[in-house]
């Protein structure tokens, strides 16, 4: 029926915007509790979303912002303590259902799983995360949808790197042109793209508007819903005014009919 076999979704800030008031309130949380005085403020979080993973995350702070260190002869120790510690506090935090998942997630996901269309994620926070989120903000049923749960340090190198993307394919047993990817980062694009998933969606939030999505098929500000219409930032959406399965097989035959010599 559709032009595609599988959706391949992205967690943080594409499922639900997790960032600010998640992952962002969690480390600042794992902080205090580990006696830092460390505050990483909303445009502070926004520079560091530039590096993927969590403890990659902590890192570069540490060597571009050097801030007051404990007397610890383990940095590394130290950096798996916090990113242990916030990872706690972010799934208690999903686990109340205190981050619902974005406008018209539920909707396509439920679509897709009716219509037989496989479903994966690609991400680099944790697996615990992933499912804390989805039992937290959503129908736990969810999980037993997901096909693949490729997250966190399960590859060598992290997005932008397309190592993730080439794990789920390999694990669903399909090819780039059999799957559509949904990100929401440049660091994402770069990924999926990398891996040859042309057929690329991008749903922006308001930290990752801005950026640069050169060779997404289609940049919107969301799913929307019906009754609810998204706004089209870079290419064309046919077939309907919100993300459903049919705007998504226009988008994938547009962009492999584009990509052929």
């Amino acid at each position: 029926m559709y032009g595609y076999e599988a959706l391949i979704f992205d967690v943080d800030g594409t499922l639900a915007d997790t960032e600010r008031d998640g992952h962002r309130s969690a480390f600042n949380a794992a902080f205090a509790e580990l006696g830092l005085d460390w505050a990483w403020s909303e445009d502070l979080y926004y520079e560091l979303l530039a590096v993927t993973g969590g403890k990659e995350r902590i890192r570069y702070y540490v060597e571009r912002w050097q801030p007051a260190l404990p007397q610890v002869g383990d940095l590394d120790g130290l950096i798996a303590d916090l990113h242990r510690c916030k990872t706690r506090h972010f799934l208690e935090m999903s686990g109340r259902g205190g981050i619902p998942l974005r406008p018209g997630v539920m909707r396509l996901l439920r679509h897709a799983h009716a219509a037989g269309i496989r479903l994966a994620i690609a991400t680099t926070t944790t697996p615990e995360n992933v499912t804390a989120l989805l039992e937290g903000s959503a129908d736990a049923q969810i999980l037993s949808w997901l096909e693949v749960i490729a997250a966190g340090d399960i590859v060598p190198a992290k997005k932008p790197a397309p190592d993730i993307y080439n794990l789920v394919l390999k694990e669903l047993a399909l090819q780039a042109p059999d799957c559509i990817a949904v990100e929401d980062s440049a660091n994402g694009v770069r990924s999926a793209l990398g891996a040859g998933l042309r057929s690329l969606l991008v749903t922006v939030n308001d930290y990752t508007r801005n950026e640069d999505f050169t060779g997404a098929a289609l940049v919107t500000d969301g799913l929307g819903d019906p009754g609810r219409p998204v706004s089209v930032l870079q290419g064309v959406l046919e077939g309907s005014d919100h993300i459903d399965l049919a705007a998504l097989d226009a988008m994938h035959r547009r962009a492999w009919a584009e990509g052929e010599p």
